[in-house]
């Protein structure tokens, strides 16, 4: 793994928020053109959206849905230098309502064979090395044992995948499931609050390398000639962690170190059956104040007090079963804000 320092984590990850304007918009402030843009409306309780460049502009599936790809004129228009452009669609862009965007950017894009066991299929890509993160448009092939490249050029930590074409769940490796031993011979899926699960039909109880990722012959990650998306994601210090912790059941809850101060959070109790829990620094951007949705759910925000964010990490404030649960092992994602110490060793804040 390359632990060279992102000092300017926003150059590849920013939150925006917005309120639609029940027309046509463009959305700006993310200060790059981003590759995946994950969106969710915050006081009504439709679905969240989420697109991305490889699949290409008004092509968008639901977190927290089985469902296929949909295409819609209305939906996200176009990926724009700072942002991206949105239609009419009242889950996108309805007068009044607040939004929130996360928007991440990949890269070099590419394309090639898939490898390992069975017929060779064809991908498309989009990977940032720098940033540890790519999008990979991939062909199954029904057989166990087939290789899908991530471009990354390290191990990935995360792995998310989702069946464009069937219905089917959301399937996720974390290198922190099963405690951290043998993890590949679990998975979680983005739209359950199922605790993790087991079967070798899903990673092909193989970890991912440097250069890959290995699957199963399920039909959610490599039915035959079906179209799958996989999102990658490898740790960079002072930008990315992908870690766990054990639950107290407190208000005052436990202390996680990531090395940064958290612009996006995302945890799950990956030993309990509990939702998903997605935090970021914007809504409403102050301790104890913020405010959460589930990705599994299409509930509006919520306002709950769950987590402090600071310097270096994030302290647990609640006592709930989703982020908290007494004995319970959370698996999370994070992404950062600033750096805690930049590459020239500068502390680089403090709480908020």
């Amino acid at each position: 793994m390359a632990y060279t320092t992102i000092d300017n984590p926003g150059s590849f990850f920013k939150t925006v928020l917005y309120t639609g304007n029940g027309s046509t918009q463009s959305v700006t402030g993310a200060g790059f053109q981003p590759d995946w843009v994950w969106i969710k409306e915050r006081d009504d309780t439709s679905a969240h959206n989420i697109y991305d460049s490889v699949r290409g502009v008004q092509k968008y599936i639901y977190s927290s849905e089985t469902t296929v790809e949909q295409t819609g004129s209305n939906s996200l228009t176009a990926f724009d230098s700072d942002g991206f452009s949105v239609g009419n669609g009242s889950f996108i862009n309805q007068s009044s309502q607040g939004y929130a965007s996360w928007n991440w950017l990949a890269g070099t894009t590419g394309s090639g064979s898939t490898g390992g066991s069975g017929t060779s299929k064809s991908y498309t890509y989009s990977a940032n090395t720098t940033a540890g993160f790519s999008i990979t448009r991939y062909t199954g092939n029904g057989t166990s044992g087939h290789t899908i490249p991530h471009n990354l050029g390290v191990t990935p930590q995360m792995i998310i995948i989702k069946s464009t074409e069937l219905t089917q769940n959301w399937s996720i490796y974390h290198h922190k499931l099963n405690s951290g031993t043998n993890p590949e011979v679990k998975y979680l899926e983005l739209n359950s609050t199922n605790a993790q699960l087991d079967s070798a039909s899903i990673f092909n109880d193989a970890p991912p390398t440097s250069s890959h990722f290995v699957l199963g012959n399920s039909d959610a990650v490599n039915t035959s000639n079906g179209v799958n998306i996989a999102y990658c994601f490898a740790e960079k210090k002072g930008y990315s962690k992908f870690g766990f912790y054990t639950g107290n059941g407190n208000d005052d809850g436990p202390f996680v170190y990531t090395g940064f101060r958290p612009a996006f959070i995302i945890i799950k109790p990956s030993s309990k059956s509990e939702e998903w829990t997605l935090i970021d620094n914007k809504r409403l951007g102050f301790n104890v104040d913020n405010n959460y949705v589930y990705p599994n759910q299409n509930y509006a925000e919520g306002t709950s007090n769950r987590l402090d964010i600071t310097a270096n990490g994030f302290k647990l404030r609640d006592d709930t079963g989703e982020t908290n649960t007494s004995g319970a092992t959370m698996i999370y994602m994070a992404f950062a804000e600033a750096p805690f110490v930049t590459a020239g060793t500068k502390a680089a804040g403090t709480a908020r």
